[in-house]
């Protein structure tokens, strides 16, 4: 069974959007230079959205070859129009909602769960196999932390100040980490982190 996982980039304050962030408005006000370390290398070939620094490669690298599934809140999918572009990570896409939309277009890869995380958690688990899953959004992440199924911790730390806005771990804790990992980059530090559970 894969691991549980929340993979985010943040700013040294802990925020993954600024204020007023929306379908309009992705990173809220202030948040456009948190995903700026994926666009400042040469360009992937897989994924030409993408241009990380060779020593962010191996993020890259793990989120395409580890990924089997992604969890994902309801307002993630919508600031993210559905990711009818495609997502990232081609990996079926579990988004927790208490309705599902009757009109739109996503990506093929998504699958509406409206029976609450556990089920979404469960049918995540089913499609990874032994592939890692992926929580993509603070409600989802704090959710899992609050059921004990988090399993891991990685942050893409930026050099960024935002002072307000969608906290990653907001009322969460204590929760003891231990640190995994320490990648230094261009604009950005990644830390992994295992969740020390009792």
């Amino acid at each position: 069974m894969g691991v549980v996982i929340v993979d985010l980039t943040v700013s040294l304050d802990g925020f993954i959007a600024g204020p007023g962030d929306g379908p309009s408005a992705p990173l809220g006000r202030g948040g456009e230079p948190l995903f700026a370390w994926m666009m400042t290398g040469p360009r992937d070939p897989i994924d030409p959205r993408l241009s990380v620094v060779e020593p962010s490669r191996p993020i890259l690298d793990e989120w395409r070859s580890g990924a089997g599934a992604i969890v994902s809140g309801r307002r993630t999918f919508d600031i993210a129009n559905g990711w009818a572009g495609g997502h990232p990570i081609d990996a079926p896409i579990f988004v927790l909602t208490h309705q599902a939309p009757t009109s739109g277009e996503w990506s093929p890869r998504v699958r509406f769960v409206t029976e609450g995380f556990d089920r979404a958690l469960a049918l995540a688990r089913e499609a990874a196999g032994d592939g890692a899953i992926s929580l993509n959004g603070a409600d989802v992440a704090q959710q899992a932390l609050r059921a004990g199924v988090l399993d891991e911790i990685q942050v893409s730390v930026v050099p960024l100040l935002l002072g307000g806005g969608v906290r990653l771990f907001d009322g969460i804790g204590p929760v003891a980490l231990e640190q995994t990992r320490v990648i230094p980059s261009d604009g950005v530090t990644h830390l992994r982190y295992r969740v020390v559970k009792e």
